[in-house]
């Protein structure tokens, strides 16, 4: 086992094995491990690689633990995005739509070089897909943000 320092994400879904299905479905998620309460049919933990990362999750418990939900669902969205970097932004993206990702932000180009856009997942969680497409410098990427920013 690496015992090596990293950092994890860990999702509170309301349906754990949905939610499995839909990552496998929609990023390739390699499911490693899952435990369920013993006689139902909750998970109380499962781990995932995506794009050889790993991604832990489980259902949310918050009934039994007598506080409010803890899902986005619940709590009515997320601040949080997490970002895959790809290499075909397009394949990737027809994929995650395929499987009932619901478009936040449109596929695009956008001008720091990344063919872009942002999802949520059906449980709420939000996700973003990138490909560098090109690698402008810093100061055209500050020219191309002002332009970009200007004409919202």
């Amino acid at each position: 086992m690496d015992n090596s320092p990293n950092l994890t994400p860990h999702l509170v879904v309301s349906n754990a094995a949905a939610a499995i299905d839909f990552y496998k479905a929609a990023f390739g998620a390699v499911e490693v491990a899952r435990h369920v309460v013993p006689n139902t049919t909750k998970i109380m933990h499962a781990s995932l690689t995506i794009n050889g990362r790993p991604l832990m999750l489980n259902d949310d418990f918050s009934a039994e633990m007598k506080q409010p939900p803890e899902t986005p669902e619940a709590l009515g969205g997320s601040p949080v995005t997490l970002h895959l970097q790809v290499p075909d932004a397009d394949a990737a993206w027809a994929k995650a739509m395929a499987a009932g990702g619901e478009v936040l932000h449109p596929l695009a180009n956008q001008f720091w070089g990344d063919r872009y856009g942002v999802l949520k997942d059906p449980f709420g969680h939000k996700w973003s897909i990138g490909q560098t497409i090109s690698s402008p410098t810093p100061v055209e990427t500050e020219e191309k943000a002002i332009k970009a920013f200007a004409a919202r």
